[in-house]
């Protein structure tokens, strides 16, 4: 290797970046499979949303956390209103998410939604209505994901902005201070 090269960067977590595309391919994987080699859609209907229900689970609670740092869940108060809650490391941590990672992450969490849409599309095409509540429930897992992360995502950067406007304001006011004082 030649040392003026740059080394390129590693998946910092390939354990973790393994089983976020497994469960996505393995879902997705089996309901082809299954459509063009089996018959019974209750199989093929449980089997699947299964896997999708696990991808869910996975991404949300662990693939998220430990590749992109971030973590959301819904909550529903005792109004009956629906308050998201989000989670996110702190702003030193997230500097230091490995961009590898990440990138696998977000890639794979909307192409999984754009692979379930296409499949709907055609199911509608063949007109089978049954595959197509197959799909609706595997795009819908999938969109709740995205919808979960980006909303996440957004308030993890607000609140970087708010700590680096505070760092900011607190250390021109700690100068203004110290310059006063030498007068």
């Amino acid at each position: 290797m030649d040392p003026g090269q740059p080394l390129e960067e590693n998946y910092a977590n390939p354990k973790t970046c393994f089983f976020h595309v497994l469960f996505k391919a393995s879902a997705l994987a089996f309901y082809i499979l299954s459509a063009l080699f089996a018959d019974s859609f209750v199989i093929i209907f449980v089997v699947t949303v299964v896997l999708a229900a696990l991808d869910f689970w996975v991404v949300k609670n662990v693939s998220g956390r430990i590749l992109v740092g971030l973590r959301w869940w819904n909550e529903i108060s005792e109004q009956g209103e629906s308050i998201w809650r989000f989670e996110c490391l702190d702003q030193e941590s997230l500097v230091r998410i490995n961009q590898k990672d990440a990138g696998l992450f977000w890639w794979t969490l909307y192409l999984n939604a754009v692979a379930w849409a296409f499949l709907g599309i055609f199911s509608l095409l063949r007109l089978r209505a049954d595959y197509l509540l197959v799909v609706g429930v595997c795009l819908s897992l999938a969109i709740a994901n995205i919808i979960g992360f980006t909303k996440c995502r957004k308030d993890a950067r607000k609140k970087i902005q708010a700590f680096a406007t505070r760092t900011i304001a607190s250390r021109v006011s700690s100068t203004i201070q110290s310059a006063f004082s030498v007068v």
